[in-house]
């Protein structure tokens, strides 16, 4: 498994990178659990991030807004990143999950034909009425996109491992794996998850707030608390 590490800025990413995260993530969580930070914060995180790390950003937890989420995109894989996340927080059924989804990546990879798309759903998307996370693989796969993701989308409430269920989660990496995409799970994650996360096997693990001073998601990124999660992540 990768160890993906959420920073909010670049006063962040030397504790990420000392920590040895192998993929530093840009959010912004004032926008909300895949919130967008600002195009001047991703180009400075990436110029200096190691070249051999790839960063990661969130362009949202997006409505259902093709044109807007498609020029997010195009902005992003502008800024020289890795891999773009869209958080499917709009579109309720598969129709709509395409749409935005398909548009999303073919403006992503007009700006970068390298750039991997990863679409992103609620494992609490009973609450926020968003497309169920195990339809995302058939529609992700669909759409061309090249991983799929799990996440929170309220922070106050659960997380991953209380929204959904073990056969839900199990159900998901397996659809992940059958249909060639790469599988990331994230969602107020702990350090205690990593044996649960190790069970489930996906590509990708991400966090934040545990990789925070004290724990919390609104501090700054601890290379000491990054290390302890890649220790885990190696055992695995």
């Amino acid at each position: 498994m990768d160890l993906l590490i959420s920073v909010v800025g670049e006063h962040e990413v030397d504790a990420a990178v000392a920590g040895h995260a192998d993929i530093v993530d840009v959010k912004n969580p004032r926008e909300g659990s895949l919130g967008a930070n600002f195009p001047h914060v991703i180009r400075r995180v990436r110029e200096i991030t190691p070249a051999e790390v790839p960063v990661s950003v969130a362009i949202g937890d997006v409505p259902n807004l093709p044109g807007m989420a498609a020029l997010a995109a195009a902005g992003a894989a502008g800024c020289g990143v890795q891999y773009v996340k869209v958080g499917l927080l709009g579109p309720r059924d598969h129709d709509q999950a395409f749409a935005l989804l398909s548009a999303v990546c073919r403006a992503g990879r007009d700006q970068d034909p390298a750039v991997c798309i990863m679409a992103t759903a609620y494992a609490d998307a009973r609450h926020t009425g968003s497309l169920p996370p195990l339809e995302l693989p058939a529609v992700a796969a669909e759409a061309g996109a090249d991983g799929c993701m799990i996440d929170t989308a309220v922070k106050a409430g659960g997380t991953l491992l209380t929204e959904l269920g073990a056969a839900e989660l199990e159900s998901f990496v397996a659809r992940c794996r059958e249909a060639g995409l790469l599988c990331a799970l994230a969602g107020s994650l702990r350090a205690a998850d990593m044996e649960r996360l190790r069970e489930l096997g996906p590509d990708i693990v991400g966090f934040r707030g545990a990789a925070c001073r004290d724990g919390r998601r609104d501090g700054s990124v601890d290379r000491e608390a990054v290390l302890r999660l890649k220790d885990l992540v190696a055992q695995a």
